[in-house]
């Protein structure tokens, strides 16, 4: 592909691309960053892009595929701790430790989920995110968001009380 024909293909999906990723990573740079990789790639194999039936759906399914894994190598933000904040001014200080425990814990079960399960219970649960709006940014079926959001829960659910049974019958 010369140069002209990959700004008319490419290039004009920037705003897309874009907002696909900030919707997923919620962090300017770092979406401007994966559009950056992804237009790398494409560069790099802008001979072969010929090959594929749609370079907007191969541009659309990377820019996903590396937001993922930039979410996936950070840190909770801010933003997630704020969300599952408990207020101290009221509460017990025993109760509170308790209760951060419990958070940590499910954060942890969260983190063992397969990929696409993590991304969309934390963006149904913590973000807020409509079924359909996961759908579309996903790219998947809203019944597979539904069925996978089932999923993650229940999966999240079952680990937490059985270690939340076992810690209770050990400390008897």
């Amino acid at each position: 592909m010369e140069l002209d024909a990959f700004k008319e293909t490419v290039v004009s999906l920037r705003e897309r691309l874009l907002h696909i990723s900030l919707r997923l990573i919620e962090n300017e740079a770092d979406a401007e960053d994966v559009v950056q990789e992804v237009f790398l790639k494409l560069w790099q194999m802008r001979d072969a892009l010929d090959q594929y039936r749609s370079v907007e759906a191969l541009a659309v399914t990377m820019t996903k595929n590396l937001t993922l894994d930039k979410i996936k190598l950070r840190k909770p933000q801010g933003d997630e701790q704020d969300l599952l904040r408990i207020e101290t001014e009221t509460r017990n200080p025993a109760l509170l430790l308790e209760q951060q425990d419990a958070v940590a814990c499910i954060r942890r079960l969260i983190e063992q989920l397969p990929n696409l399960q993590q991304t969309i219970i934390r963006m149904k649960d913590v973000e807020g995110y409509e079924l359909a709006e996961i759908a579309d940014i996903t790219g998947t079926q809203i019944e597979a968001v539904r069925s996978n959001l089932s999923r993650a829960r229940k999966k999240v659910r079952e680990h937490y009380l059985a270690i939340h049974t076992y810690n209770h019958y050990e400390n008897r």
